[in-house]
């Protein structure tokens, strides 16, 4: 990077000028975090756009902080984190604009038991967040006998009615994003990669049946133009057909209105003591070690406590049987990183039914962290005043020390250690 101030190499020796250089490296610490912020939002907006909704603040604000980025336009911290802190709010916009367009066109999600297995009979398996996309897949494939598998942050789909009305929505394949290799592997049909978190997949497996649409890009994978998905069936039903082989069954489809209609049977249940703190665990997963740290977090949460999770941060215990607490379960699937508004308003509500403070709820949040949508969302829940959050396995690599130490400060952002260290400390509440 150069430093245009000082026509030097950025942190070079000669570097002596506020700048882009290793004199300012928090700004451009906290301009790389608004960037990924970015990133997440862009992402939330273009799918609410593919279904017709958009937000004139939040296509305003793309501008404004992108502009905040460029080379020698502000030289003051206090204004950057003001942007970064802004630009968590205007998530929670998009969000919002997202759910909204969702559920108006597919109903409102509700829990549903999602089978893991596969059925006997051709299979298509779809990856990715795009629900306009599989809805259309689901259109084509009616009555073809092409049964049709969703994969990885797919999951949540089985929850809005107007895609589980589809009887050959067969069930979920697989797990996160960096098991796909062995899975896509194992998989006898072929794959549709609709949005990102797709992996480059080995010379000679499964790249002559993995197709993309949309935004997606894999050298030599065939790209479909449109939703002319004609190409993809006619292969599914050439290729040998899927085993039918038995399954675990895992929930999903917790929209926020749905606990929502669980609220007065919760507010009880925590009122007598039965349900004694809820914990938000979820996030992006990722194949580097230590994300073994939320299996074993999850595994070792009270009984008398539930655990809220979205993203496929989830993936590390969504299987585990949890058991329930007088009917509710302990386990409630909120969906994909896309779903993370309901998360946000499952939080606001349950302040408001207990007339307090979010910081005051007997609610911890552990956080994966990985992409760029997880940026954005714990952008929001700090411009939300929300402190105590956990995040891991390891800071975030563009964050500097001292712009750390800011968060740690304000908002009492805290890194993980072991589930036995921080359960401990967390129940001390």
């Amino acid at each position: 990077m150069f430093c245009y101030q000082c026509e030097q190499t950025a942190g070079g020796t000669g570097c002596t000028k506020m700048g882009v250089c290793g004199k300012n490296e928090d700004i451009q610490s906290l301009q790389d975090t608004l960037l990924y912020g970015l990133k997440g939002i862009a992402a939330y907006a273009y799918h609410a756009r593919e279904l017709g909704a958009r937000n004139e603040d939040v296509d305003a604000f793309m501008h404004e902080a992108l502009f905040k980025t460029v080379t020698n336009v502000s030289f003051d911290l206090n204004q950057h984190i003001a942007m970064v802190l802004k630009c968590g709010q205007m998530n929670l916009k998009v969000m919002e604009l997202l759910d909204k367009a969702h559920t108006d066109k597919f109903g409102k999600p509700t829990p549903v038991e999602v089978d893991t297995g596969t059925r006997a009979g051709p299979g298509i398996l779809v990856t990715g967040h795009d629900l306009l996309m599989l809805h259309r897949l689901l259109e084509q494939t009616e009555g073809s006998g092409v049964n049709i598998y969703t994969h990885g942050e797919m999951l949540p789909a089985h929850g809005y009615p107007g895609l589980r009305k589809f009887k050959h929505l067969a069930g979920n394949y697989g797990g996160a994003w960096q098991d796909q290799k062995r899975e896509f592997a194992a998989f006898s049909g072929p794959i549709l990669v609709n949005t990102n978190c797709v992996i480059i997949p080995p010379p000679n497996s499964y790249l002559d049946r993995l197709f993309t649409v949309g935004l997606p890009g894999v050298p030599g994978a065939k790209h479909i133009e449109g939703h002319d998905f004609s190409e993809v069936i006619k292969m599914a039903k050439k290729l040998p057909a899927l085993p039918a082989a038995s399954g675990k069954k895992t929930l999903t489809g917790f929209h926020y209105t749905a606990i929502l209609g669980l609220a007065e049977k919760i507010v009880g249940l925590v009122k007598s003591g039965k349900i004694k703190r809820f914990f938000l665990i979820g996030g992006c997963d990722g194949a580097k070690p230590g994300r073994n740290y939320y299996t074993e977090f999850a595994e070792s949460v009270p009984k008398d406590c539930v655990i809220l999770t979205v993203a496929c941060g989830k993936y590390r215990f969504n299987k585990l049987d949890f058991g329930n607490i007088d009917g509710v379960p302990r386990l409630i699937d909120l969906g994909q990183c896309n779903d993370a508004y309901s998360g946000v308003q499952v939080a606001l509500a349950l302040a408001k039914v207990f007339n307090c403070g979010v910081n005051d709820l007997p609610l911890s949040f552990v956080l994966s962290w990985f992409e760029q949508k997880a940026v954005a969302i714990l952008l929001t829940l700090l411009s939300l005043g929300i402190k105590g959050i956990r995040i891991g396995p390891t800071p975030p690599a563009f964050i500097t020390p001292n712009v750390f130490k800011v968060l740690q400060e304000n908002f009492d952002l805290k890194l993980i250690k072991t589930p036995k260290e921080d359960l401990k400390e967390i129940l001390k509440k």
